[in-house]
């Protein structure tokens, strides 16, 4: 097995080392970057842009303490349902505990699902136009009037891929996405990835995890079945009886948003157990999209049965080979900083 030992600070810091480990939801992230951690004895930063919310747990699938199995967790619960967390927010959160991680010598773990969080770490971000407050009004103006998915609907004309991407009724992002695109001339995806080109502020292995497609869809169905047996609808009423209303970006997400129209009347309770387990099918088909743009990454297929420590195995000689190439690439050639070795 894979057995670890102190890094070099000056190393740490000159070639700012990390693993990321990315996948569609359900995939097992969570289960296997725990393994990972356990054996590099380090720390995980979740990439979860719902993880970050407080109260938000059954859901977005937050692991309990007991499934952390002590390995120490950063980047969730950060913020309440209720408040403004960006991107920025994130990268600006996630930099301070990679920096952190470094100081205590080990390398970081990145482990989550959010693309774009990741991006933003491999390749910084984009900052954009200023704000355009005249457009700004203009556009609460018509959601006020016609609502969001008006809105969402002139998105759709100049950005598709933007679109496709964000809810109808997450107005900050239909917002934004339209006032770039008065502002540059140019969609917004195209501006990020654009920037994903440039140079990564740090030296990164990016472990991806894929399966077919029929065999992620079952492991969806699973999940669901199983947030909701752990008390999705109780947790969606306890958000809404707080104050957390159905229109935020956090509650339009996924879960959330199926339960609150269950227990608003919309719809019957199979009905939206089935648009939960549809519109979650399509979240992991535009993540592997994502995924995908990241041209470095080392794809691990999880085939029908395989453990997830045979999973954690082939996850482990990537970065077996990642710290080996660090080991050329260092100044700190004294000892092995990870060897292989039988227990």
């Amino acid at each position: 097995m894979l057995k670890t030992t102190m890094l070099s600070h000056s190393m740490l810091t000159s070639v700012k080392p990390i693993i990321v480990l990315l996948g569609p939801t359900a995939i097992g992230k969570s289960r296997i970057a725990i393994e990972v951690a356990k054996v590099l004895g380090t720390e995980i930063l979740t990439a979860d842009s719902r993880q970050v919310y407080r109260g938000m747990d059954i859901g977005t699938d937050k692991p309990t303490m007991a499934e952390q199995q002590g390995v120490p967790h950063q980047l969730i619960d950060l913020v309440d349902p209720d408040q403004h967390f960006t991107v920025g927010d994130y990268r600006q959160h996630a930099t301070t505990a990679i920096e952190n991680v470094h100081k205590q010598r080990q390398i970081p773990l990145i482990a989550g699902g959010t693309g774009l969080y990741i991006q933003a770490l491999l390749h910084g971000l984009w900052a954009g136009p200023p704000a355009n407050w005249e457009l700004r009004k203009q556009l609460e103006g018509q959601a006020q009037e016609k609502g969001s998915p008006y809105v969402h609907q002139q998105l759709t004309l100049v950005d598709p891929v933007l679109a496709q991407h964000v809810h109808p009724n997450d107005f900050v992002k239909i917002q934004r996405g339209l006032e770039v695109y008065h502002a540059l001339g140019i969609p917004l995806s195209e501006a990020h990835q654009r920037h994903s080109l440039q140079e990564s502020p740090y030296h990164a292995l990016v472990i991806g995890l894929n399966m077919e497609r029929d065999c992620l869809y079952q492991r969806i169905d699973s999940r669901v079945k199983l947030e909701i047996e752990k008390g999705l609808i109780p947790e969606t009423q306890q958000l809404l009886e707080q104050g957390y209303h159905r229109s935020l970006s956090s509650m339009t997400s996924l879960g959330y948003r199926q339960m609150a129209g269950f227990l608003s009347g919309e719809y019957s309770y199979d009905e939206a157990v089935r648009l939960l387990m549809r519109d979650t099918r399509h979240f992991a088909k535009r993540q592997i999209t994502w995924f995908r743009k990241e041209t470095s990454t080392q794809w691990i297929q999880i085939e029908k049965g395989e453990s997830t420590a045979h999973v954690t195995e082939k996850a482990l000689q990537h970065v077996h080979a990642f710290t080996s190439n660090l080991e050329t690439r260092s100044s700190y050639n004294s000892k092995p900083m990870l060897s292989l070795a039988n227990s």
